[in-house]
């Protein structure tokens, strides 16, 4: 993923101020995690598409410190969950409590009622626990004893995960994969970042305490909701939904994956491609917008054939293949 360029702030409430608030936001993350521009920017494009987002990586490379930095940076209540083999649906959605005094029922809403929710190792609780997600990400509803309650808006779910291989983990089923519109692997840092960031520590950067380190909120619900109204008036042609269309239809027809992209995630894609180009600047989406967004939006979506995971072939290198291969709209 590339980097949005810099767009000059326009009068209060107008497209361009709402651009400038993200940007600060950028700022705001950076200055608690170091590098990671890629995450950052896939975060902010989740925020714009009203999607949730997939951390992927191995221990400490600062999955979790990115999403609090996130938090910090936005106007909007913030809860946290850390996923344990222990922990129970009703720990995450809420349950009904018995009041001795009136003798009645009366629920009490769980974390999951937020504006921000940080799914901390979310692989390391069984499935009945993960899918007490699924209703919350794609429906913004939790039902409890048959009654539906509504989530806050915004409502985004930033969950984190270790690799699938490391002990101690349960793989995301399907379903619940498909309702992250994003997945990004946070990378070891290079070693200049890595330089950085011990520089940082030694010169008492406590990453729990990011209101010391400078991190303030920049941006609020209006702010996004000023975002979303100009991205949704981003032009698509038609040359480019039928690009989407033809790389996501491209993925079912490989014969390295046994699961191609669904209507969803096609859907997704255009979304993505459409926030990234309104980021750059942009009131129109390119090919290149849905190169960039390619990976991140639909690498989880696909499934490989045994036989092609045993040669090494990995989801990235098959859609980058495709995207390749598939014929660029001029």
């Amino acid at each position: 993923m590339m980097d949005p360029t810099t767009d000059n702030a326009g009068p209060a409430g107008n497209p361009g101020d709402a651009r400038a608030s993200l940007e600060a936001l950028r700022a705001e993350i950076a200055k608690a995690v170091v590098g990671q521009d890629a995450a950052v920017t896939g975060l902010v494009v989740a925020l714009l598409c009203r999607g949730h987002v997939l951390l992927e990586g191995v221990p400490g490379v600062a999955k979790t410190l990115l999403v609090r930095a996130l938090a910090a940076s936005l106007r909007l209540e913030t809860k946290r969950v850390q996923f344990t083999p222990d922990l129970m649906p009703s720990d995450v959605t809420g349950s009904l409590v018995y009041d001795a005094r009136t003798a009645e029922f009366s629920f009490q809403p769980g974390p999951v009622f937020t504006n921000l929710l940080l799914a901390d190792e979310i692989n390391r609780t069984p499935p009945k626990t993960q899918s007490s997600l699924l209703e919350a990400m794609e429906e913004r509803q939790v039902t409890v004893d048959g009654t539906p309650r509504p989530l806050p808006d915004p409502f985004l779910v930033a969950a984190t995960q270790n690799p699938v291989e490391y002990e101690g983990t349960y793989p995301l089923p399907e379903a619940q994969l498909d309702r992250f519109l994003l997945k990004l692997t946070i990378p070891l840092p290079s070693r200049q970042n890595e330089i950085d960031v011990l520089t940082r520590h030694a010169s008492g950067f406590n990453p729990r305490d990011l209101h010391a380190a400078g991190v303030r909120p920049v941006a609020s619900a209006a702010d996004l909701e000023s975002a979303r109204a100009a991205v949704a008036k981003t032009t698509v042609s038609p040359e480019i939904t039928a690009y989407v269309v033809d790389i996501c239809r491209t993925t079912r027809e490989s014969p390295s994956l046994s699961l191609g992209v669904s209507p969803r995630g096609a859907t997704a894609l255009l979304a993505t491609a459409r926030a990234w180009a309104w980021l750059t600047g942009r009131d129109y989406v390119t090919p290149d917008d849905v190169k960039a967004l390619a990976l991140p939006t639909l690498r989880h979506r696909v499934q490989l054939r045994p036989e092609a995971e045993m040669e090494g072939v990995t989801a990235d290198s098959v859609i980058n293949a495709i995207l390749a291969n598939v014929p660029v709209p001029r």
